[in-house]
């Protein structure tokens, strides 16, 4: 909603009409920054091409998996806490 607020927009209303929209079957509703206002994004020529749409989710697993990946090397890292310190009990 940064773009709507940008635009000088309510960012609460324009999600709210949005939706609304986009619950109608207006699949192609989106926020016309220049002109303050919810409008039909193809009929401007504006789509998002495929190919980035997978290159989004492609980079969101990726650093998901790396997250993942740190938190093991954590809690490997830190093992079982260390016992006692000094010579072994006597006897």
């Amino acid at each position: 909603m940064t773009i709507a607020e940008n635009a000088g927009m309510d960012p609460i209303d324009t999600m709210v009409s949005l939706r609304s929209q986009q619950s109608q079957g207006h699949k192609w509703t989106g926020i016309d920054a220049k002109k303050g206002k919810i409008a039909d994004m193809f009929s401007q020529d504006i789509v998002e091409p495929l190919i980035v749409k997978e290159q989004i989710i492609k980079s969101a697993t990726e650093a998901a998996c790396m997250i993942l990946r740190i938190d093991d090397v954590i809690a490997i890292s830190g093992g079982s806490p260390p016992g006692p310190s000094g010579p072994p009990p006597m006897g």
